[in-house]
């Protein structure tokens, strides 16, 4: 826990602030009400998830394949079948239950915090620690923790469409009631608890909360669809194959069975626990490199973001702020050095001697008094000194300790009586403080256009002049700037509206880039990803550490939301600046507009707009809890290069989907094909229903989930993004699926026409051939590894070793089927010798060779952009804005 530790002052005419629980009450009240949460969704029952599971229509078809070979009598069959609906089932379940455990370890991860006072100081504790009579303070950015009765109340402003739907915030006072699970979006409060958990109006409305789960995602609708295709396709075959059997006089459970055969070879059977395994565990990849997915949508959207637009601070910066450069207001100049938030550092004037003036001590103890920031000394937990508050306020607090004052006594010395908080309208902060000689200080800090203005400051138009340059200068070189006025009056004055307040100075904060930041702008553009900055900064400051970052050059446009005939999606700019909340949602509506995928990234209140809008919202794990409620993606680390890699992981867990496609559907080919040609070819029943249940189980089943686990191509992040538009057999894998499906089929039947005309057991040497052909294919499918000099196949066997145990396993099992004397039976397969199996091993790996040796050097499942092969292609940055190229 954090402590503040500011003094609590009485308003001048009112009491003391109450000083809170006492810590053994608070712990007392815990252990006998419990904790401050809402309930858990209900646990479904294992017998749900079944359900569940059996309602897919490919399933559905397998059971009705099962009702058809029981009612025949053909028991083996029958329970062949059934094998492979309860592994499928299996399968499918113990994914739904990683995912929830998934879920439940996020929700820890992303637990809330309160600020309490108890025995008289702040502390920050787990929301689920708060209890009934808690003092609790909450500001901008805040999600509320429990129902509080407020106490004090400064501007206060609340969003409540969580739970009434009305979207424009409403303002509370003293004495109202602000309900758990409400946003603070201006001002602040503090109040007491007095309903927590399932008794507060959050824990009323968790039980509809909890009913609703996310949806399908768009490739799984997909793949829903293709599922009910191949059904409909596989029961028109069968039943055409059936009807024109009977009508040729051939015997109705002979052609039913064909007509179940047919069914079975056209359906992918572990198509949809495969996809949502690989969906998985890409999402359980990027929760590895510290990226988690809060929705598995996440996963696949990802590998087809086109535009990253990031906020600045805390993203591509370290998010520790820091007072660099101050300027008095006689203009006299000072450099600040120290390490992060420690209150210790040194001050040096610019070109001069070490040391504090009383006019840079002035303008110290002014940002320190109107600011609500504290500084949490080190601990067993954090070895650093730690913001309590806003960093940027942090900051002013470090730099008065470094100008020499205590902060705790300054602020016991002039207590504060009024204020008017910083808000997005004025872009500055005003507060009241009593002086020990009966006058008041009236201190106002902000953006130095809006407290630089002759309305506001008793100052001449040149002094005035000379500071605004100077803030212009500062803000050129990449920092942050606020201006500070102050004055002592006679009387309290009203905060929202000072005059004749003197220049005290400006203070220039800067945040410096995280290691490696201009690198991942640079492989993001690599990837044919556009990073944006879109902040609130000033334009200087934004083009500053645009430039820093290789986004920005002299001459290059910068977007000022200030500016009313702004264009949002402007086709050349990469930098935008003074921005609004609202106007970061006209940005990514613009951008999606013009075709693009768009991803926002943030940490603060002011960012949530936008992060929902976003095709993908990303937030900061150390942001607010507001952001984090907002995004798709949570960054644990607050590394943006994280974003680079989850993309990464995007487009292998896309990829690898498609592999697995190719790799089932093409058998699925085969095999109607064969089932339908067979006849024609003097091979009368080519299989039984059970040996082709007995192929797909084991060609789809382990095979297909290793294929999930295939290791990102090189060049995956050299690649233009696949279009989300796209469909999952686009960009050729249709035409894919045929070629492949064509060479198994033709090889199956050239063995079983062969072993037919020379007197072996046809019907065993199609079974073999079938089932390690697809296993061959399930080689040649693999993801490309590096290529190796000389090597002709440009790829070696290793990067996925469970692939190759779960070929060679399910080839045993393949050549078990006709070699033990109980699967034969089940089967009813021939026994083979051999030099028969040394032959159908032979040409069973044809496929799979021709596959390899036709693939083209450097190709992937994926399509590439010969614009984004590389980095430093001179033509990079004549890309078309609007659009996504494709090969």
């Amino acid at each position: 826990m954090l402590a503040d530790t500011r003094p609590r002052t009485a308003a001048p005419d009112g009491p003391a602030e109450p000083t809170g629980l006492g810590a053994a009450e608070a712990a007392a009240r815990l252990a006998a009400e419990g904790p401050n949460s809402v309930a858990r969704p209900q646990r479904r029952h294992l017998a749900t998830r079944v359900l569940r599971q059996l309602a897919d229509p490919l399933v559905a078809l397998l059971l009705a394949a099962a009702v058809v070979t029981g009612v025949l009598g053909d028991w083996p069959d029958t329970a062949v079948i059934a094998l492979v609906v309860l592994v499928n089932t299996a399968i499918g379940v113990v994914q739904e239950v990683r995912a929830d455990r998934a879920i439940a370890a996020l929700d820890q991860l992303a637990a809330p915090t309160a600020r309490v006072v108890r025995d008289g100081a702040d502390l920050i504790v787990p929301a689920s620690a708060v209890v009934r009579g808690d003092l609790v303070r909450v500001e901008a950015g805040d999600v509320v923790p429990a129902d509080l009765r407020l106490e004090r109340a400064n501007r206060l402003h609340l969003d409540e469409s969580a739970l009434t739907g009305e979207s424009v915030p409403v303002s509370r006072d003293v004495g109202e009631e602000v309900a758990a699970g409400t946003v603070v979006t201006v001002g602040r409060g503090s109040g007491t608890v007095v309903r927590t958990g399932p008794a507060s109006a959050l824990g009323r409305i968790s039980a509809l909360v909890s009913a609703t789960r996310p949806g399908a995602t768009p490739m799984q609708r997909r793949l829903a669809g293709l599922g009910r295709l191949l059904g409909l396709v596989a029961v028109g075959l069968s039943a055409l194959v059936f009807g024109i059997g009977v009508l040729g006089g051939r015997p109705v459970v002979d052609m039913a069975i064909t007509a179940v055969s047919l069914v079975v070879a056209a359906v992918p059977e572990s198509l949809p626990a495969v996809v949502t395994l690989a969906l998985a565990l890409g999402a359980r990849r990027m929760a590895t490199a510290r990226a988690i997915p809060r929705q598995l949508h996440a996963v696949e959207t990802l590998g087809s973001v086109t535009v990253i637009a990031s906020d600045k601070t805390g993203t591509l910066t370290e998010g520790r702020m820091a007072v660099q450069r101050a300027v008095t207001a006689d203009g006299s100049g000072y450099e600040v050095t120290g390490s992060g938030y420690e209150p210790r550092g040194t001050v040096r004037r610019e070109g001069g001697a070490v040391g504090v003036p009383d006019e840079l001590r002035r303008l110290a103890r002014a940002g320190l008094l109107c600011n609500d920031a504290a500084l949490a000394p080190p601990s067993d937990e954090r070895p650093g000194w730690a913001a309590v508050g806003d960093p940027l306020e942090a900051a002013l607090v470090a730099f008065a300790a470094r100008c020499g004052l205590d902060p705790v006594l300054t602020r016991a010395a002039w207590p504060r009586v009024a204020e008017h908080p910083f808000d997005q309208a004025n872009r500055r902060m005003t507060t009241v403080h009593r002086s020990c000689d009966g006058r008041w200080l009236v201190v106002c800090k902000g953006a130095p256009e809006n407290v630089l203005a002759a309305s506001l400051l008793d100052a001449d138009d040149a002094e005035i002049a000379a500071l605004t340059a100077r803030a212009h200068d500062l803000a050129g070189a990449g920092l942050r700037v606020l201006a500070v006025a102050a004055a002592l009056v006679d009387t309290i004055p009203d905060p929202a509206a000072p005059t004749g307040l003197r220049p005290v100075g400006l203070v220039a904060v800067g945040d410096p880039l995280r290691a490696g930041a201009a690198e991942i702008a640079r492989r993001f553009d690599a990837a044919g990803v556009r990073l944006l900055l879109v902040t609130g900064d000033h334009p200087a400051t934004a083009a500053a550490i645009g430039g820093q970052l290789g986004l920005w050059r002299d001459g290059d446009p910068v977007v000022r939301g200030d500016d009313g005939d702004v264009t949002y999606a402007h086709p050349a700019a990469r930098v935008y600046a003074r921005t609004q909340p609202e106007q970061k949602l006209d940005i990514i509506a613009g951008l999606q507009a013009q075709g693009h995928v768009v991803a926002m990234t943030g940490d603060g209140v002011n960012d949530a707009p936008a992060l929902r809008r976003a095709d993908i919202g990303v937030a900061m794990g150390g942001g607010t809890e507001v952001a984090r409620q907002a995004a798709d993606l949570v960054l644990v680390d607050d590394d943006l290069s994280t974003v680079a890699a989850a993309i990464g992981e995007g487009r292998r867990s896309y990829d690898n989907v498609r592999r697995f496609l190719r790799y089932a559907l093409s058998g699925g080919v085969a095999e109607i094909v064969v089932m339908l040609l067979g006849p024609l070819c003097g091979l009368a029943v080519p299989l039984l229903p059970a040996q082709i249940l007995w192929v797909n189980l084991l060609t789809h089943g382990v095979p297909g989930v290793a294929l999930g686990a295939e290791p990102a191509e090189p060049g995956t992040l050299r690649r233009a993004p696949r279009s989300p538009q796209e469909s999952v057999l686009g960009a050729g894998l249709g035409r894919d699926v045929l070629l492949t499906g064509a060479l198994i089929a033709a090889v199956v039947l050239g063995a079983g026409v062969l072993a037919a005309r020379w007197d072996r057991p046809w019907q065993s040497v199609v079974f073999v051939v079938l089932g390690l052909a697809q296993l061959g294919v399930a080689l040649a499918v693999r993801a490309r590894r590096p290529a190796r000099r000389g090597s002709v196949l440009a790829a070696g066997p290793a990067g996925n070793p469970a692939l190759l145990a779960a070929v060679a396993a399910s080839a045993l099992l393949q050549v078990a089927g006709v070699l033990v004397e109980p699967l034969r039976v089940l089967l009813g397969t021939d026994p083979l010798g051999a030099a028969d199996l040394l032959a159908c091993a032979a040409v069973a790996v044809l496929p799979g060779l021709v596959l390899r040796l036709l693939r083209p050097r450097g190709a992937s499942d994926g399509p590439h952009d010969p614009a984004t092969d590389g980095p430093g292609h001179p033509d990079r940055d004549q890309r078309p804005a609007g659009r996504v190229r494709r090969p």
